[in-house]
């Protein structure tokens, strides 16, 4: 692989750049600068207010996110990551309550757990979007798991309704992480509809983004109005004469400006539009890898698809007799762009591998709950170590700014690499 020829000589099948992917265009320009023109960037003021819930393009986005996803209440904030701290502090959890989530994941949807002195439980995940592992959920359910946190990763949707019916045999909550799936449907929904809170991520390499941004929803309305105070402060702005029930809301500045919330109404008109042209590339790739022995592409049953933020493969090694990385330096070989083989397990991370989150010092209940010993269920994920180390490689298909011709290349940059395996012995 010398100067970045192909590994099988010559040159590499790929020889093109791939500029990261941007939907941003005159729309946008138009829009912000009409908000910058009118001079108000914001319009929040953090106590019991008509300004509370924010300004006019906020309030014009988030009906549009209801309508658009057929949801009661859609509560737009700065990050995803504060749309997951607000989701699960809806949640009244209390100290030691235990939430599942996988352990295959980007790290903001355990740390939403910890920020409420909660515990993460890592559960197991499976070969199919390398989501988690719904026959392993049960097996996690203690009498203080509060909760199940699910990860739609690379667009893949669950079968949710399973989820679902585990969740109400233990009386558990469900949260959706549908950072990655926005526009994924199941069922002919939206993934994240059917949880009792859901929501989707604005970032800047996501499907449809404003920069940094993120979009709650929920069909409970005693959840969105405590959402609604965490985004802005909670129970330090508003006064005793108020007849909700409350529970001690600590709230934050989670509040989206009025610049990306213009922004964020210009990508939802071209979410469909960007998503149909996601599918067209996945089912070219389809067509070029499905007969690759020892490949798995992505498949979907009736009634659900993928808005391919990622196009994850699974590389059957033992199969095969090739170990991934092989197969991965020569696909690399052949200029295959925004390629992974690995993933960060969360259980490995300082936080959790050191004991720091909950260390005595700091927290003494947990002493008393966990006698100081804490288990995040490393030990029960196997599952996850083997298709790290031997099976997972995904395609970065919506981080880059591809088109037909690209990508029917990279299909044959696949099928190079399959012809000359014996070459990989």
């Amino acid at each position: 692989m010398k100067n970045n020829l192909a590994l099988f000589g010559g040159k590499k099948t790929c020889n093109f750049q791939v500029k990261p992917f941007s939907s941003i265009g005159r729309e946008e320009l138009v829009a912000a600068s009409k908000v910058i023109k009118s001079g108000t960037l914001s319009e929040y003021l953090g106590e019991k207010s008509r300004e509370f819930n924010g300004g006019k393009y906020v309030n014009l986005f988030e009906r549009q996110c209801e309508k658009y996803f057929g949801v009661k209440h859609a509560i737009v904030v700065n990050s995803w990551t504060s749309g997951l701290i607000a989701a699960v502090g809806a949640l009244e959890l209390n100290p030691g309550d235990e939430v599942i989530v996988p352990c295959w994941t980007m790290c903001a949807t355990a740390t939403s757990v910890l920020h409420w002195n909660a515990i993460p439980i890592f559960a197991d995940i499976c070969s199919e979007g390398y989501n988690i592992d719904i026959k392993k959920i049960e097996e996690k359910i203690t009498k203080r798991t509060k909760a199940i946190m699910v990860v739609e990763m690379s667009g893949w949707p669950l079968d949710m309704l399973k989820i679902i019916k585990i969740a109400k045999k233990y009386k558990l909550k469900v949260i959706s992480d549908n950072a990655q799936s926005i526009g994924s449907t199941y069922k002919n929904k939206y993934t994240g509809v059917l949880s009792d809170i859901g929501g989707y991520s604005l970032n800047y390499h996501k499907t449809i983004q404003c920069g940094e941004g993120g979009i709650i929803i929920t069909n409970n309305n005693y959840y969105a109005q405590k959402m609604r105070l965490i985004r802005n402060h909670g129970e330090a702005v508003i006064t005793n004469k108020s007849k909700k029930k409350l529970v001690n809301i600590l709230g934050y500045n989670f509040r989206m400006g009025e610049i990306e919330a213009a922004i964020s109404i210009q990508q939802l008109k071209k979410l469909k539009k960007i998503i149909k042209q996601k599918q067209t590339w996945a089912k070219i790739l389809d067509n070029y890898l499905y007969d690759l022995k020892g490949l798995q592409i992505p498949k979907f049953k009736k009634g659900s698809s993928s808005s391919y933020y990622a196009y994850p493969l699974f590389y059957d090694e033992e199969y095969i007799g090739i170990k991934k990385s092989r197969i991965y330096k020569a696909l690399i070989a052949e200029g295959v762009p925004l390629l992974s083989n690995s993933m960060n397990l969360l259980y490995d991370l300082p936080i959790y591998k050191n004991k720091i989150a909950y260390g005595n010092k700091n927290f003494p209940w947990s002493k008393n709950i966990y006698k100081g010993k804490i288990n995040y269920g490393k030990q029960n994920c196997p599952q996850a170590e083997k298709l790290n180390k031997s099976n997972y490689l995904n395609f970065g298909l919506t981080l880059g700014n591809f088109n037909d011709k690209k990508i029917h290349t990279i299909g044959k940059a696949f099928q190079k690499v399959w012809k000359n395996l014996n070459q990989l012995n």
